[in-house]
Order: structure tokens, then sequence, then C-alpha cells
């Protein structure tokens, strides 16, 4: 059923266009903002959701947290995680679903990416999959001439940002700031990407990615981050040169594995 709303996520979503020139709204300020399209996916998904596991509770972007009956999981819905990107037109986007446990710890995660015909799932202790084949993290034992992707905090740098950036180029690593989170991390889930790193963590986007790509062999430092923690994700043969870097940049909000 999650793969299936996926699908119906990704084709609502392309059939509005892009989103540019349609209405944006603006909700916490110029760079934080919702359209139609948000909205609309999100009171489908929620509905079927209700529908069929009214126990469980639901978190989503847009319209808030259901609480769940006691010892009950929760869904976590982003309907397009990239609005930004979506309302101007530009192909990189995505829709997020995910299962958690009460304590927060990922059952499921399914992103979708409506322009490329993908989505990637993971169910915990199943492995990977894009399409439905396997996946795995890159083998790159380092991070020099492979890609980096990372996320700015909404419009603004984040603490190390740019410290991480400058370092990053010394090495002759290509950064990439793309406008998803989701999709940013599931790109190190497909071996795409040898790391990825974010400033703030939010389950509502970024806990059905981390899933996929722990799945998928990544390691992820801190495991289970905090709700505005940073995250770093690396494949498995570079996490010892992304750790390190991490910390010499990022410094007190160094990830530590738990």
């Amino acid at each position: 059923m999650a793969v299936e709303l996926a699908e119906w996520a990704s084709e609502t979503i392309r059939s509005g266009g892009g989103g540019a020139g349609g209405p944006i709204r603006q909700k916490a300020g110029p760079a934080d903002i919702v359209t139609d399209t948000d909205e609309k996916v999100e009171a489908h998904v929620r509905a079927v959701l209700r529908r069929e596991f009214p126990d469980w509770g639901i978190t989503g972007e847009e319209y808030g947290v259901e609480e769940a009956a006691p010892g009950a999981p929760h869904w976590l819905i982003d309907p397009v995680d990239g609005t930004t990107n979506y309302a101007h037109g530009l192909g990189w986007c995505s829709f997020s679903l995910g299962l958690a446990e009460p304590d927060g710890a990922p059952l499921l995660g399914v992103v979708a990416d409506p322009w490329r015909g993908e989505v990637f799932t993971a169910v915990r202790g199943g492995g990977a999959h894009l399409n439905g084949e396997p996946i795995r993290a890159a083998d790159h034992t380092t991070l020099t001439g492979h890609v980096f992707l990372t996320e700015w905090a909404a419009h603004a740098h984040w603490p190390g940002l740019d410290a991480l950036l400058t370092e990053l180029a010394a090495r002759h690593c290509t950064a990439r700031v793309m406008g998803s989170t989701a999709l940013s991390l599931a790109q190190v889930a497909a071996g795409r990407a040898t790391a990825a790193a974010i400033g703030e963590f939010h389950p509502v986007d970024g806990l059905p990615a981390l899933l996929i790509a722990t799945e998928a062999g990544a390691v992820a430092m801190p495991r289970l981050p905090a709700y505005d923690e940073p995250l770093l994700l690396s494949a498995p043969q570079a996490a010892a040169e992304a750790r390190e870097l991490w910390r010499t940049t990022v410094g007190s909000h160094e990830p530590t594995p738990r």
C-alpha cells in the first residue's frame, strides 16, 4: 500500500505541472512555502492511512500530528519534499512516507522521485530497493573525487557547513545542494553519492530515507538523530574519513555513534 500511495503521489505531483506559476503561500517565512499540491497529496494519504490503520498515529508536514493509540506505531508524511524546487518548476522534489515505532525507530521507508519514475523502499531488516531491485551504498574507499550531498537549513547555512564545504573542495570532492533532504539521503543508498549531511534532522522528511540508506549498507552518524540534530551518512568504507572530516569542521555538532 505504501508503494501504491507513493505512485499516486508521484502522478499527482507531475500532473501539477511542476508547480511553476501556481499559487504559492508562505508558512513561517518567505523560504517556507506550501502549494495546493502539498496539501492535496497529504490530505489524500492521511485519509487512506486513517481508514486502513485507525489506531496508528500520523505526523505530516502540512497538517500536523494525529496521536496514536498507546503502543501503536505512527506514520510520517512529507507530501512534497523540496517544495521550493517544485513551486519554481525545478524537477527535483520527492514524496516521502515512513512508519516508526513509538520511540521513533524506523520500520518502513518510501521515497518517490516523480520526475525520474523512481521509488526507493526499505523495510527494517529487509534491505533497500529501487523500483523493486536491491541497491547498495557505494564501495568507494574515500571521499576524494566523489559526490557529497548536503542541504541548507531552509534558506540558511548551518553551523560548520562552510568549513565542511571548504575541506571537501580541498579534497576534490564535489558538493551538491539539490533541494530535497529525502532525495539527497536516498542517493547515498543508491551508490550515487558517497556521503550526505544535513544540519537539522527532521523525521518527517529524513527518517524514511535514513532507513533506506542504512538498509543499503550506509553508515549513519548518529544511527538515529534527535530532532534538529545534524546527520552524516556515508558509504561504509569512507565512513572513517567522513567522520573525521565532520569532527574537524562541524565541531561541537559532531555526530557520535549510538
